[in-house]
């Protein structure tokens, strides 16, 4: 589970993000991000009932991309607000697949960084 000031929580912080932000796609993951002018990073989670109609596996999928989150957390240098969303696909994604996706994600965001100082 993130922390509580980890999380995006208010509709106008999603709208924000969509609206203003860069977005990254990475297999089932599409990235969108802008950055904030707090001393951490928040998150938001979107899984739409295009994945999955049953929401206990939209809901573990959550899950399992918090634990991801949570523990990559620490490479992620830079300070941001970001939304998550989990596009369609054939099988669901496992948590390794999860963990790897979302490191090339902030791997990405760090080369983005490094070009505009």
């Amino acid at each position: 589970m993130l922390k509580k000031i980890n999380r995006l929580k208010k509709k106008r912080d999603f709208e924000s993000v969509f609206n203003k932000g860069a977005g990254i796609k990475e297999s089932f993951l599409y990235f969108k991000f802008i950055a904030n002018n707090l001393e951490y990073s928040r998150f938001g989670i979107v899984v739409g009932k295009k994945v999955s109609n049953k929401a206990v596996q939209r809901n573990k999928i959550k899950r399992i991309i918090r634990r991801a989150l949570k523990i990559q957390m620490a490479e992620l240098k830079k300070n941001i607000d970001a939304v998550l969303v989990v596009l369609p696909q054939k099988t669901l994604p496992g948590p390794d697949e999860v963990a790897g996706s979302i490191g090339k994600i902030f791997l990405k965001i760090s080369r983005v960084k490094n070009r505009n100082q």
